[in-house]
């Protein structure tokens, strides 16, 4: 029977560079002879892809309570649909955020009780999921380079729900995750540095776990 795989998550705030480490992890990996899966919260799945384009569209107003329901139900669908067979099979799952993004954006931005969320979150997935193997965020302290990251990857259609709030909203997400990581004992590296250097801090962290 193959050992079950590992769950690792990269969280922080948008434009951290979180999707450019996943990419640098599994090769990582595959260096070492792992096989791994990735997805993107709240992308992952057929279904979940769909209620991406509701999520990320500032034009549907709602508020914190729905957020957190729409991202349940993909973070539901992606893992059960994905994840748990992939750790079943001994594949690494490498994951661009987890419900740690929802208790920084939901919770410390738009003011929901971080009970509530945990109690809907263990519904959608399983205590499993709530702890993951690894967990690393990536913190920005330059706001001015945050946002010109993000205002380099074009235009949107529909301006995306969460990048475009105000600034006291980004600091009250960016506060959330410093907590977050004090609270649950999150190692945080700068997403200041260059590429390599994140790459090599996170891998440092990981290369324990092989």
């Amino acid at each position: 029977m193959l050992p079950e795989g590992k769950y690792v998550v990269i969280e922080g705030h948008d434009g951290t560079g979180k999707s450019t480490q996943v990419a640098r992890v599994r090769e990582k990996l595959l260096e070492h002879g792992i096989e791994s899966i990735e997805f993107h919260e709240p992308e992952g799945s057929p279904i979940a892809d769909e209620i991406r384009t509701v999520i990320k569209n500032s034009t549907l107003p709602r508020d914190g309570t729905t957020n957190l329901l729409l991202f349940s139900a993909a973070r539901h669908d992606i893992w059960n649909s994905r994840a748990l067979p992939a750790l079943a099979e001994g594949k690494w799952v490498i994951a661009s955020r987890n419900y740690y993004s929802t208790l920084a954006y939901q919770g410390y931005g738009e003011g929901l009780e971080t009970e509530d969320i945990k109690t809907i979150t263990r519904i959608a997935t399983d205590d499993r999921y709530l702890n993951p193997d690894i967990a690393i965020i990536l913190d920005f302290n330059d706001e001015k380079e945050r946002q010109a990251r993000i205002t380099a990857r074009g235009t949107l259609v529909n301006p995306d729900t969460f990048e475009s709030r105000s600034q006291d909203f980004q600091d009250r997400v960016k506060q959330g995750y410093i907590e977050i990581a004090n609270l649950y004992g999150i190692p945080v590296v700068s997403a200041a540095q260059s590429i390599e250097s994140v790459s090599e801090q996170l891998w440092g962290v990981i290369e324990s776990s092989l």
